[in-house]
């Protein structure tokens, strides 16, 4: 049974990330909340399954015209260094902080998405009707 959960809990994150939205935002709680993975073990899974989506997204893009090349490399090469070594940080640090860290990390990202959208609860690309 407990393999369809995690087969479960991995298919929505990959939706997710799929669909551009973080599948780490929603992976990570189910594993450490629903199926009680340690934090850290939940963050290495959240790391390796982002590899293949990341590659991917980027062959899609690329084949589908709406990559932009120029500065690329600029790009991939510094996440990919800050990528393991924000591995090899976390992979040191106690569950205890990486959770609190990444709860924080979540509610600051809710907090900026609600003031950027100024609580209208517009989703993207729709546009402010005048209301004259």
């Amino acid at each position: 049974m407990s393999f369809y959960l995690f087969f479960l809990c991995g298919l929505a994150g990959g939706i997710l990330g799929g669909m551009g939205m973080g599948g780490g935002t929603a992976l990570i709680p189910l594993l450490t909340l629903l199926l009680g993975v340690p934090q850290t073990a939940a963050q290495g899974a959240n790391l390796i399954s982002f590899f293949p989506m990341a590659a991917l997204a980027l062959t899609m893009h690329a084949k589908s015209g709406l990559l932009k090349k120029e500065g690329l490399l600029c790009l991939i090469l510094p996440a990919l260094v800050l990528s393991v070594s924000g591995a090899l940080l976390a992979a040191r640090l106690p569950g205890m902080l990486l959770r609190r860290a990444f709860g924080a990390f979540l509610i600051a990202l809710s907090a900026a998405k609600l003031l950027s959208e100024g609580g209208k609860g517009r989703g993207r690309g729709e546009k402010r009707q005048k209301t004259w």
